[in-house]
């Protein structure tokens, strides 16, 4: 569990001009992240694009970043869906070789009830080779996972080792932390609250901006975590107003532009996404000039 504690990061997949998948990218960026001081890697989250590349693409970028890593850091997959038996039969039938746990999201669109939500990871935790990690983010799912179903899952299922939250409602947050069993981990999926995650007894993040600015995000989370505020505070206030920047057009559009602006890869989406504005560009340029970033 004590692998997942600090800071990993939802990387993206960068794509070439013709929109096939740049492998020569995305091992620059694992080495960028690694080498930055991340924990652990999360392959195929919603930032990964994961709608918009096939079944074989997905195995592809998976397999590309367990390469690349090389044992270094641990590697977590997205394995998630609102079609229960399919999530099910992709725990069953895939290859988790160098995986170390996966991270599935709470059923999306068809907004279930929380008996639902439950039931459905139920079957997850009953037929997961590997640990999980819930991630509960309402304002893409349609439907929060509250604080009790949350806590329900953490006390009855070994292998739900942590919740990544991303519900915005640090009020949902406290109940977790408070009440959770001893070893759960509550991981933050919101970028600037991280900070108040940490004071509030959280274990970490899941972030975007971290792979963009990876020294500077793991050394907060680290002090953080280590209870020095003090001097976290002015770490997490010179990422702040570019975090913002990063989701003002959609993700994972802005730290796509962060991580071209660093040579690491191009800013290409494949729609329905489109890349960020030449204005918010300029002004995200600006604030990594400001910042030394």
């Amino acid at each position: 569990m004590h692998a997942f504690r600090g800071t990993g990061v939802a990387l993206v997949t960068p794509f070439a001009k013709d929109l096939s998948i740049d492998f020569n990218a995305l091992e620059r960026l694992v080495s960028h992240c690694i080498e930055g001081g991340v924990e652990y890697l999360v392959v195929m989250g919603t930032t990964g694009e994961n709608p918009v590349l096939t079944k074989d693409e997905k195995k592809q970028v998976l397999k590309a970043v367990i390469e690349a890593a090389n044992g270094r850091v641990p590697i977590v997959y997205g394995v998630g869906g609102n079609n229960t038996a399919s999530v099910v039969d992709e725990l069953k039938s895939q290859n988790f070789t160098g995986v170390d746990a996966i991270l599935s999201v709470s059923p999306y669109y068809n907004k279930p009830t929380q008996e639902g939500i439950y039931q459905h990871y139920k079957l997850i935790s009953e037929n997961s080779p590997l640990p999980i990690i819930l991630y509960n983010v309402p304002g893409r799912t349609g439907s929060n996972m509250n604080a009790n179903t949350t806590l329900r899952l953490a006390r009855d299922f070994e292998n739900i080792l942590a919740v990544k939250e991303a519900s915005g409602d640090l009020n949902q947050v406290m109940q977790i932390i408070n009440e959770r069993p001893e070893g759960f981990m509550v991981i933050s999926g919101d970028d600037n609250l991280t900070f108040p995650m940490l004071a509030l007894g959280g274990d970490g993040v899941i972030s975007v901006s971290g792979q963009a600015f990876p020294a500077v995000f793991t050394e907060m989370v680290r002090k953080g975590l280590a209870g020095d505020f003090t001097a976290a505070r002015p770490l997490h206030y010179r990422l702040f107003d570019i975090t913002n920047m990063l989701f003002e057009e959609g993700n994972p559009g802005g730290v796509k532009a962060c991580l071209d602006i660093q040579n690491i890869m191009q800013p290409y989406m494949r729609q329905p996404l489109w890349p960020i504005s030449n204005e918010l560009r300029k002004r995200l340029e600006l604030e990594i000039e400001k910042h030394g970033l």
